[in-house]
């Protein structure tokens, strides 16, 4: 199922597939893992939930290894660039488009990688937060 529109249009439409042939919403994997992952997060004290939470952030905010290569690497094909020009035309020779090709389909995918890592993180802080501020409003009415 091809879709321009995104990763949440490809949400709805399987949802909207499930439901119009009659399955029940929580018998699809994407949502038995969700409450996978949220009876995990249950399971653990608040203290323990927030470190983890603190970890989450630093892996949403990290620059790591991907955004450094995405801006770095133009600049260090750019120093070489007599050398590598010198090298990839020689005459007769198709290592540039190879060198192309390979450059980007890596770039490409690095960062492909980068952002549904991030993207796993904030689906990972936004439970955590629920989970603690159910908790917090439990306690809050608890005290009441």
């Amino acid at each position: 199922m091809f879709s321009t529109k995104g990763d949440a249009h490809k949400v709805f439409l399987r949802l909207r597939s499930t439901v119009q042939n009659g399955a029940a919403i929580k018998d699809m994997k994407e949502y038995q893992e969700i409450e996978e992952i949220q009876s995990l997060y249950k399971s653990l004290d608040s203290k323990t939930l927030q470190l983890i939470h603190y970890r989450m952030i630093k892996e949403y905010n990290g620059s790591g290894i991907i955004p450094i290569l995405v801006s770095s690497a133009p600049w260090l094909l750019l120093l070489f660039s007599k050398q590598l020009s010198t090298y990839l035309f020689q005459e007769g020779k198709w290592l540039w488009a190879g060198f192309s090709i390979i450059y980007i389909i890596a770039l490409a995918a690095s960062v492909i990688i980068h952002f549904r890592e991030k993207a796993w993180a904030a689906f990972h802080m936004e439970i955590i937060q629920d989970i603690l501020k159910e908790r917090k409003d439990d306690k809050g009415k608890s005290d009441s």
